[in-house]
Formats: structure tokens, C-alpha cells, sequence
């Protein structure tokens, strides 16, 4: 009897084993899909426990019903209509792509021809740190004396902050050039621009979307920080509006709105890497244990 008992434990134990294996293969190969989702659950589960079992005032922690409530009232308007949220986010959208495209652009050519010309990168490396190290925000009163409360004055500043994350990540990427690869192409007779377009962007490009994906995030940052100082319409304006009136729950659905925002900017810089990047991601693939 104490055989066929023993011998029972470790068939139960054994038909346990697969759906735990099973399991942590599912968490392992999508945890976008499991792990995300719940790591928002204890969120949102801990934002209902303080604002109801813990009693928080609402003033500081509203209840997620209530942000939830002033979402939905906010995109049931008509994207025309300035009185809902889809009109100021075209808005502040409109300005991050801007400055995020200009911004962009202007630190890969510029991040380019420093490392290509070393001698532009001594002598003119050191002000671009030192203006990067400048407060964006206290440039942007000067953006509104230089360009006003329209347009210009909130892509100036996205640009400004996108420009550096993509300027040292283009550095990067140049510098991890192996020496000799460009040895290997010279010695078979490629042309300049051969090694710069067959190698050294190729090479370039694992870095520069790096700098990208931090800069599509800065974009959205850059675009409030411009319209905190002076603007009459976008999130940024709302925000302020909210907060003169301690409105603390449309503040919420604001914020929340803004988090959306930059994670699709994210997430489209994520679908163009894997686009025109996907060797690299295949590489790390590879190496990935």
C-alpha cells in the first residue's frame, strides 16, 4: 500500500510540471501581453485602495472613476470642438512631430559631421554641451519674446530638447565603426560615399534609433513645456487651466492622455526600427539566451 502511494506523488507531480512550463514559456515569449497587464492591474488596484480604503482627499488622489469619467467626457467630443480633448492633442501633437523631425534631423547631420570632421568636433563640440546644458525651461519665456504664443515658439523648444539624445547617439554609432571593415571596403576600392552608405550608416542606425526613441518621448515634454509658458490651445494650456481652477481630475485625465501619446510616438519609432533596422534586432535575438 505504501508503494502505490508513493508511487501516485510523482505522477500528480508530473502532470503539474507541463502547465507550469507552459506558462512561464507564454510569460517569456509574450509579456506584453501577460506581464503588462498586470503590473496595471496592481496599479489601478492600489490607486482604488488610497483613494477609497485609505480615505485620500480627493484634491490629492482622485478616484480612478472620476479621472476615468472626465476621459470619457473629454473624447466624446468632436475633434473640432475646443472644449474636448481631441482638438488640444492634434494640437500638441502637431507641434511634437514638428520639433521632434526638426530636432531629429538636425542632430543626426549635425552628430555626423562632428565625428566624420574631427576637427569641427573639437572646436565646436564643447557649445553644443554647453547650450544643451542650458534649462529648456527657462528658454521658453525667450521663445515667446522671439516668436510669440504661436507655432514657432513650441517647436523651437521641442527641437531643442530632441536634438541632443539623437546628436550623441549618432556620435556613438559612428564611433562603433570596426576600422577595419572601412580597411576591408578601401582595400576592394570603395568610394567615399560606398563607406558611408554601405557601412558607416548601417552602422549608425541600431545607435541613431536609440536616440530617436528617447527623442519621440522628449517631443511631447518639449511641446507642454512650450505651451506652459503661453499658448490658447493644446494639453500643455489645459493642464495649466486645470491646475489654476484645482480641477484635479481632468488634470489626471491629461497626464494620462499625455502617457498615451508619447508611448504611440514610441511605439511608431519602434515599427520604423523594425523596418529598416531588423538586422540588428535579429542579431540580439541571436545572442539573447
Amino acid at each position: 500500500m505504501a508503494m502505490s502511494h508513493a508511487s501516485f506523488k510523482p505522477r500528480e507531480h508530473a502532470s503539474i510540471v507541463p502547465p507550469l512550463q507552459s506558462l512561464r514559456k507564454l510569460v517569456r515569449a509574450v509579456p506584453q501581453l501577460t506581464i503588462s497587464p498586470a503590473i496595471l492591474m496592481v496599479i489601478l488596484t492600489a490607486w482604488w485602495a488610497a483613494s477609497h480604503l485609505f480615505k485620500a482627499p480627493s484634491y490629492i488622489v482622485p478616484p480612478p472613476e472620476q479621472v476615468w469619467r472626465a476621459i470619457v467626457n473629454g473624447l466624446v467630443r468632436l475633434p473640432w470642438d475646443a472644449g474636448g480633448y481631441w482638438y488640444h492633442a492634434a494640437i500638441t501633437v502637431w507641434e511634437a512631430l514638428l520639433g521632434f523631425v526638426i530636432g531629429s534631423v538636425t542632430g543626426a547631420v549635425l552628430g555626423f559631421a562632428l565625428v566624420h570632421w574631427p576637427i569641427l568636433e573639437k572646436s565646436a563640440y564643447p557649445y553644443v554641451v554647453g547650450f544643451q546644458s542650458l534649462p529648456k525651461v527657462a528658454l521658453a519665456p525667450l521663445m515667446v519674446v522671439w516668436f510669440g504664443f504661436g507655432l514657432e515658439g513650441k517647436v523651437f523648444i521641442t527641437a531643442v530638447i530632441t536634438f541632443f539624445p539623437v546628436l550623441v547617439n549618432t556620435m556613438a554609432g559612428y564611433r562603433s565603426v570596426e576600422p577595419e571593415r572601412i580597411e576591408l571596403a578601401r582595400s576592394c576600392n570603395a568610394s567615399q560615399w560606398q563607406l558611408i552608405c554601405k557601412i558607416i550608416i548601417p552602422s549608425c542606425l541600431p545607435f541613431l534609433f536609440a536616440g530617436l526613441g528617447v527623442a519621440s518621448v522628449l517631443s511631447i515634454l518639449g511641446a507642454v513645456v512650450g505651451e506652459f509658458v503661453g499658448a490658447s490651445a493644446g494639453l500643455g494650456m489645459l493642464l495649466m487651466q486645470y491646475n489654476q481652477a484645482m480641477e484635479i481630475s481632468p488634470m489626471f485625465a491629461v497626464i494620462l492622455l499625455l502617457a498615451v501619446i508619447g508611448f504611440l510616438m514610441n511605439y511608431a519609432v519602434t515599427l520604423v526600427e523594425r523596418r529598416y533596422c531588423f538586422w540588428a534586432q535579429r542579431s540580439n535575438a541571436t545572442a539573447r539566451p
